[in-house]
């Protein structure tokens, strides 16, 4: 079958290769037809050689398809079921102290799906059966397969940062990740400011639920805030990932309020940490899923609260996922989905 795989170490290194079709080899595993597989930002940094991965791996944490093969002990999936993934847990012990308290990204057992188990860029996927929930008809694969980085957001805005029903929030870099924050933000009660640069252009007219986006190449983004609240954002959420981002964040937040960091960041970044001392700030991070939020995810797009879906701006077939690549790596449009 056709995959996309991480073949070695380093930089590039990946390619779409033709290898075996897997099939169960646990009792409690399953087989997926996969239909969607979601690009994110990890990939990318796989990609540059970043992020933990154990090669050779087929990459794509960002999941859905058609269960096709159950193992013996599945009880829980059945053939023809709708399925999301959720692959961060995948390997995760369920006792340390971690795992207890619903953060199985931490877990020191684990194997993600995607980056050290083969993932979603492929024509199937077999995986362990506590990573699959079922989906009912009304949820499209392409909303399906982000669920996961809808949980991402959902963990760090809705658990990770206090927001109060009128609170300004400013949310910087209108990726998709940035764009489903300000969208939780206003879902929360926020009144929200998103802002960008030139090259965002097309993405801050996408930010459909903020009540202002900001070009900060050709405007002060402090002091927009400010016109609007005088002492500034109550919360800024940061999802651009660099240094520029993070100081125009620091600057443009009030005394007392709160800093939530939600991109990755590969690289150390130089912060000014007298603006977060002399402003008495909450500083919050917020990396992958737990089981909170989870749920909360599925609730959300089984009940249509919000569609991830909204955000994809591209569909390629697995063929062209290096122009599915290279696109996001120039942020030209927004979410990359690949379908086999």
């Amino acid at each position: 079958m056709r995959a996309v795989r991480k073949i070695k170490p380093g930089p590039g290194h990946i390619a779409l290769c033709d290898i075996p079709e897997p099939d169960i080899e646990h009792p409690d595993d399953i087989k997926i037809a996969v239909q969607r597989g979601g690009l994110c930002g990890t990939d990318l940094h796989i990609r540059h050689g970043g992020y933990g991965f154990r090669p050779p791996v087929t990459l794509c944490h960002e999941l859905s398809g058609e269960v096709v093969k159950v193992g013996t002990n599945v009880t829980r999936i059945k053939t023809g079921d709708r399925v999301t993934v959720l692959p961060t847990a995948n390997g995760a012990c369920g006792h340390c102290r971690h795992c207890r308290a619903s953060e199985f990204f931490f877990c020191p057992q684990r194997k993600s799906v995607g980056s050290m188990r083969d993932g979603g860029f492929a024509e199937y996927c077999v995986i362990p059966q506590n990573l699959a929930f079922p989906l009912p008809e009304s949820v499209s694969y392409d909303t399906a397969a982000l669920v996961e980085p809808l949980a991402c957001c959902i963990k760090a805005v809705l658990f990770h940062t206090k927001i109060v029903p009128g609170d300004w929030v400013l949310v910087s870099g209108p990726g998709p990740i940035g764009l489903m924050c300000a969208d939780l933000a206003r879902l929360a009660g926020g009144r929200v400011i998103v802002c960008g640069t030139d090259r965002d252009a097309h993405r801050l007219a996408m930010a459909k639920g903020a009540e202002h986006t900001v070009n900060v190449t050709r405007e002060n983004i402090s002091e927009f805030v400010r016109s609007l609240n005088r002492d500034g954002a109550d919360i800024v959420i940061e999802c651009a990932g660099v240094a520029a981002s993070i100081d125009q964040c620091l600057d443009a937040v009030r005394p007392l309020g709160t800093f939530t960091q939600v991109a990755l960041i590969e690289h150390p970044v130089e912060v000014n940490w007298g603006k977060i001392i002399y402003k008495q700030l909450s500083v919050n991070s917020s990396i992958a899923q737990n089981w909170p939020s989870w749920q909360r995810a599925l609730e959300m797009v089984i009940d249509k609260t919000i569609d991830p879906s909204a955000y994809i701006s591209h569909r390629l077939p697995l063929e062209n996922w290096e122009q599915a690549f290279d696109g996001a790596e120039r942020q030209e449009g927004l979410k990359y989905v690949l379908y086999p």
